[in-house]
């Protein structure tokens, strides 16, 4: 006699939130670079600054959660964590109600570093995470995430997944 084998619910819950997860996820192209956005709240916006088009991501609200994506050419040798620290002395003086928090190392399809930090800005409290990715010794990428303080802490699993699907084309 054949016997039925039942998964257990949690196993087919897990395979349904994959299968959701993955149709949710939608690559987006930009100068030279590909991300992944991991939620369908995540939309692409497009300013044009003179010079060029620049693509940002918005979070549902621009308050909510803000990214905007840079490529910096440096000289040889300088790291992302030079960069980083040169970035946060300049926020330092130019974002009202400065706090420094951590940087750590981070690890993703472009390794690197980020800083986060908090500031004020018209009276609400914000923060603002940085990633710093090389991608060769003269070119660093910045994904800079901005958002109220609180909206921002609770997409930050998002937020490291953006950046560690970040990757040249």
């Amino acid at each position: 006699m054949r016997r039925l084998r039942i998964f257990p619910a949690w196993v087919l819950a897990f395979a349904c939130y994959g299968a959701i997860t993955v149709l949710a996820q939608e690559e987006h192209t930009g100068d030279g670079y590909a991300l992944e956005l991991p939620s369908a709240t995540w939309r692409a916006t497009s300013r044009p600054d003179g010079v060029h088009q620049h693509t940002e991501f918005v979070y549902g609200d621009r308050n909510d959660g803000f990214l905007r994506v840079r490529k910096e050419l440096v000289d040889a040798g300088v790291t992302a964590d030079d960069i980083a620290k040169r970035d946060q002395d300049n926020l330092r003086f130019n974002r009202p109600g400065y706090v420094e928090g951590k940087e750590e190392r981070f690890a993703g399809r472009l390794s690197g570093t980020t800083a986060s930090y908090e500031f004020t800005s018209a009276g609400k409290s914000m923060a603002g995470r940085i990633y710093y990715l090389q991608a060769d010794n003269r070119t660093i990428y910045t994904l800079h995430f901005t958002g109220q303080r609180d909206k921002l802490l609770r997409i930050r699993n998002q937020t490291d997944s953006i950046a560690r699907s970040f990757h040249l084309k």
